[in-house]
């Protein structure tokens, strides 16, 4: 028998932290290999964790509502290990001198990539890079032995312990020690002050909130972005009088035939996919040192709950008549709030496009989802008297588009007429457009 410990997995890119939601089994209980034991929630994916091994759960280490790191230990499970198992344990830890030798003075590494799964496993749970560390076994690999050689010396890995630059005798060291040290503390201390916020006094009738795994998400990603993005902004008025009218008249025919409202959002999502075509400097990433522009055209959308905010992906939207982009928006948003969204359904956004309209908003100014170069933010569409060519006066539905821009990678020509050619689509939309 063997007491194997399930680690927090990485359920999406970026991810550093996830939490527990729900425990769906409890102790005692028999589970297979890739069973799911919990519901884990984090600021991208709720997701089923499966059981990395068969046997019986002898404790529950992470509660329900507690936020663990990724591969911080979640739970136990009492496994029995099988002779398929031991077998490359015996053939690792079975090492002569000349193989350990052979290996030290680089005569033979040819099995050095390859790793059995107890090396692995145990490396993973220690957060150990197997890159790094030096194998005894034959042809360089890595045994258990050697691993656990590292755990047992307090190294996490071999990059953690650097070499001294030159012998240093122990009168020297507390002298080095003293002069550093102030210049440390120096440093250190702006960082601890930034890090730590001084806490507001509270009064009678305060509420504190504990601060979530997901809301502690949101607010990075937002603080990188905005620390990171040079943000410029601007904004155009659109006259949409004809392609409201147009869905207005279609909608219940639409709701009754196909099983699902038909919006004015996906109007204006196919429009931006539609302008993205047509610009692609607008489909672009800063990479550092190089700017990406992406082939594919994937419109992240926002979706808020009570409590957090979600940004699914509509895959390949220029591809997509808006009749497919209105079933994407529904279903990814009924996924959101059931909990059932995937971390395939949050990768690989390109651009965002945001409904702030939804909730009454006629200006606003989106912060852009990083690592992406705008956002755009569709606005409430309202009635407004407007000036028309031949001079007279009209109420007209009108609505402003906002673009948020990186003005790293993009400048203000570009996205001009970007934005342009958005307005010049929904302006052109009326009764002969087709939804299919």
């Amino acid at each position: 028998m063997a007491i194997e410990q399930m680690a927090m997995p990485q359920l999406g890119e970026s991810v550093t932290e996830g939490t527990i939601s729900k425990w769906l089994v409890s102790p005692g209980d028999q589970v297979n290999k890739y069973d799911p034991i919990a519901e884990v929630m984090t600021d991208k994916v709720n997701a089923e964790v499966p059981s990395s091994f068969t046997g019986t759960i002898t404790e529950l280490v992470g509660e329900e509502g507690q936020t663990l790191a990724v591969g911080e230990i979640i739970c136990k499970i009492e496994t029995e290990e099988t002779e398929t198992e031991e077998a490359p344990k015996r053939e690792e830890e079975q090492n002569t001198p000349s193989d350990t030798d052979a290996n030290r003075q680089g005569k033979d590494q040819s099995n050095k990539a390859r790793y059995s799964p107890a090396v692995l496993r145990l490396a993973g749970e220690h957060g150990i890079q197997l890159e790094e560390v030096e194998g005894t076994g034959a042809g360089g690999r890595i045994t258990r032995k050697d691993i656990q050689k590292i755990i047992d010396s307090g190294m996490q890995q071999k990059s953690e312990a650097p070499a001294p630059a030159a012998v240093q005798t122990t009168q020297q060291a507390p002298k080095q020690q003293q002069k550093q040290a102030p210049k440390q503390q120096q440093k250190q201390a702006p960082k601890q002050q930034q890090k730590q916020a001084p806490a507001p006094a509270l009064s009678a009738g305060d509420i504190e909130i504990p601060v979530t795994g997901v809301r502690k998400a949101i607010a990075a990603n937002m603080h990188k972005s905005k620390t990171e993005i040079p943000h410029a902004w601007t904004m155009m008025e659109v006259d949409v009088t004809n392609m409201t009218a147009y869905r207005n008249s279609i909608k219940d025919s639409f709701k009754q035939k196909e099983g699902f409202n038909l919006t004015f959002f996906a109007f204006f999502v196919k429009a931006a996919a539609q302008a993205l075509k047509e610009f692609p400097q607008m489909n672009s990433m800063w990479a550092g040192d190089k700017i990406v522009q992406k082939k594919d055209i994937n419109i992240s959308i926002a979706v808020a709950t009570e409590d957090s905010l979600f940004v699914p992906v509509i895959k390949h939207a220029d591809e997509k008549t808006i009749k497919g982009i209105a079933r994407e928006i529904t279903d990814l948003a009924k996924k959101v709030r059931n909990g059932k969204l995937t971390a395939e359904d949050m990768q690989g956004g390109t651009f965002t496009v945001n409904n702030t309209g939804s909730f009454g908003s006629v200006q606003s100014m989106g912060i852009i989802n990083h690592p992406q170069a705008a956002i755009l933010q569709v606005e409430s569409i309202v009635k407004r008297p407007v000036v028309m060519n031949n001079g007279m006066i009209a109420v007209r539905d009108m609505v402003n588009l906002c673009l948020s821009l990186d003005h790293r990678v993009l400048d203000g020509l570009v996205c001009g007429r970007f934005l342009g050619r958005v307005k010049e689509i929904l302006e052109n939309i009326d009764e002969h457009t087709s939804v299919y």
